[in-house]
């Protein structure tokens, strides 16, 4: 009976607040610098990509907000030497899910601070090797069981902070990546990422 009473007053409390929120629908895109660590990762530099997609941005209160959406995003790393450039483009499907403090400095004017856990999985990508006067090869399938491939499942957190000018967003933000995505046995490597994005709140 207790049980039941538990649940009947945790259900109203989701109805109340299902109710209570305010839903806003959205794009946002932007600039990404990409990277990745891990015990067998040296000498990578910085991937410039990107990210674009629906945004979800749920108030169920004044100041509190659920951030959430489904975005395409590359990652990867990049490395150069004199003779040799090699790219990684990783490009992913995420969601994000943040819970989102909304501060007020002016009217029509709130910064944002945002954290929470991200789920993504790869749809596709590529290798990329140029070796100066001798040319480039490509590669593509960079997700499957293989050694040299990557696990497409992914996970980690992410934090940012931003600011609303009305229906404009501004963005910028980390996730770091708590899923090993290599095949290889004893190797561990993880997503990075870094990104600048701008909204717009319809």
């Amino acid at each position: 009976m207790k049980k039941n009473r538990l649940m009947l007053l945790l259900t109203m409390f989701a109805m109340v607040t299902a109710v209570s929120a305010q839903v806003s629908l959205g794009i946002k895109g932007g600039v990404n610098m990409s990277n990745l660590y891990g015990d067998e990762v040296t000498n990578e530099n910085i991937k410039i990509g990107f990210n674009v997609g629906l945004l979800a941005d749920i108030d169920f209160s004044y100041n509190s907000a659920i951030q959430t959406g489904l975005f395409f995003t590359t990652k990867g790393f990049k490395y150069d030497s004199e003779n040799l450039d090699y790219t990684e483009n990783l490009m992913y499907l995420q969601l994000p899910v943040h819970y989102a403090y909304k501060l007020d400095v002016s009217p029509g004017t709130r910064v944002v601070f945002h954290a929470g856990p991200y789920a993504a999985y790869g749809v596709g990508g590529s290798r990329k090797l140029d070796v100066g006067e001798s040319g480039s090869l490509e590669v593509d399938k960079i997700f499957g069981d293989g050694d040299f491939q990557y696990k497409p499942f992914d996970a980690g957190v992410g934090l940012g902070v931003g600011a609303e000018f009305g229906p404009i967003l501004v963005d910028l933000g980390w996730d770091f990546g708590l899923v090993n995505i290599s095949n290889a046995n004893d190797s561990n490597v993880k997503n990075q990422n870094a990104y600048l994005s701008l909204g717009y709140k319809f």
